[in-house]
């Protein structure tokens, strides 16, 4: 393989490394590496399974700083994030170790006498995994560990800005396996910039099962459309555009604290950050002095790439030029790196894109509603449904809050909703399919039905 691409460190513009850009022959090269140990892998016990799976955890654990050194290289992470990523892969390895020996199965007998049913989980096959840039080991792990778990080998494509971080934890995957006694490890990782080309040519092989993605709705519509064409299981965590509603009756510290973290964890940088703040007319001056205060003393954000950081910046400059409020930040910094400041906007018109679209920065909009049906009703009206987030000290509210935020995951006074013990994923624009929990193996088990006539 001679084709390289650059990996860019976007605090500095400064070239990294140059990493090796397959091309059609080495993607087949490498699902042929795949199907063939995935017949070693599969015919692993479920203990054998698990028994690599904390291993490859347990030696994770001990590498943790050099991959958040890593993280914090090629997308400019603060390190801090970046070493809470490490260890949340690490606790998603050990997680899937523990489930990979709980894989549920049962036996019945047939209501009407005459039969048993006995019913299995079986591995689907091999899984293709994309994942994207601003997660870029953590979100590799939550595809991978799951597959392996289940018994599915995986060809992992990373995204182009941030290979590095992955092809690493393939190097370290390899020596685990072959520590464990195993001739053939189940992952390959390849990194392109040929992305729709890869896509599109490995899921018409039939020997692909599955195909996992996180990424835009755009792609991730393109490639719902290509599995069509052979039934593939697909897995799609999309975008999204998360609604904080804070009612009158919030911890208003509280709702400020984890507004701030919502807008600023990773650059604002994440699928699940709140696009939207809505808050109580009663309290939406003092919320916003408050939040303005911690963004105007945060410092600015490195954003992945110049792209992406005039994206943000020409989101900001439509709504201020129809009107818009801006309260702090909102000018690019000078200077080397993709940078963007922390940045406060208020009375946005409803037709200003930067309501409807996702913005991938450490930008807060701020509305305001007067009754708490209101805020819900705003909250909901978007296509997108992959997070919610509500603040409230009311028993009662906070449980309106709950049962009618429309998103796949929804956070009550908290800036939290993933955790390794549950279902991560959307509804409606946002995706469907599941990380985490054990929701997030069913994803790669076929059920399987044996009758035994009596």
């Amino acid at each position: 393989m001679s084709a390289t691409f650059p990996v860019l460190n976007p605090a500095t513009e400064e070239i990294i490394e140059h990493v090796p850009n397959a091309t059609s022959q080495e993607w087949n090269q490498a699902l042929d590496a795949v199907v063939a140990a995935g017949s070693q892998w599969a015919a692993l016990n479920a203990r054998q399974r698990s028994n690599v799976l904390l291993a490859l955890s347990e030696a994770l654990e001990t590498q943790v700083e050099e991959y958040a050194e890593l993280i914090h290289r090629e997308m400019a992470k603060p390190l801090a994030e970046a070493r809470a990523e490490a260890l949340s892969a690490v606790d998603t390895l050990r997680w899937y170790s523990e489930e990979a020996v709980r894989l549920p199965g049962r036996y019945a007998e047939a209501p009407n006498g005459g039969a048993h049913f006995i019913i299995t989980r079986r591995p689907i096959g091999p899984v293709l995994a994309i994942t994207p840039w601003n997660f870029p080991l953590s979100l590799g792990v939550r595809k991978i560990a799951p597959a392996l778990a289940a018994g599915c080998p995986v060809l992992i494509k990373p995204a182009q800005e941030t290979p590095l971080t992955m092809i690493r934890f393939g190097e370290l995957l390899r020596e685990v396996c072959g520590d464990q006694g195993l001739e053939l490890c189940p992952v390959t990782v390849v990194s392109t910039t040929h992305d729709a080309e890869l896509s599109q040519e490995l899921m018409n092989d039939p020997r692909l099962a599955k195909v996992s993605f996180t990424g835009s709705t755009n792609v991730g519509k393109i490639l719902v459309k290509q599995s069509g064409e052979r039934l593939l299981r697909t897995s799609m965590e999309l975008g999204g555009n998360a609604p904080l509603v804070i009612h009158q009756d919030a911890d208003l510290d509280k709702a400020v604290q984890g507004a701030f973290l919502l807008k600023t964890r990773n650059g604002g940088q994440v699928c699940v950050a709140a696009n939207r703040i809505l808050v109580h007319e009663a309290i939406a001056e003092a919320f916003t002095e408050k939040l303005v205060d911690l963004m105007s003393a945060a410092p600015a954000c490195a954003l992945i790439t110049e792209a992406q950081r005039n994206r943000v910046a020409d989101l900001v400059n439509q709504a201020v030029a129809a009107g818009a409020e801006l309260h702090c930040g909102g000018n690019i910094p000078e200077g080397p790196g993709y940078f963007y400041p922390t940045t406060v906007l208020s009375d946005v018109p409803e037709t200003s894109s930067i309501l409807h679209e996702e913005i991938f920065g450490p930008v807060a909009v701020i509305q305001t509603f007067s009754t708490l049906d209101e805020g819900v009703a705003m909250a909901n009206d978007s296509e997108f449904g992959l997070a919610a987030y509500g603040y409230s000290e009311n028993l009662r509210n906070a449980q309106f809050l709950a049962d009618n935020l429309n998103a796949g995951m929804i956070a009550i006074n908290g800036a939290v909703v993933f955790d390794n013990a549950t279902p991560f994923g959307g509804i409606k624009q946002s995706g469907f399919g599941r990380e985490g929990g054990f929701e997030g193996i069913e994803e790669y088990l076929n059920t399987r039905l044996a009758r035994w006539q009596q």
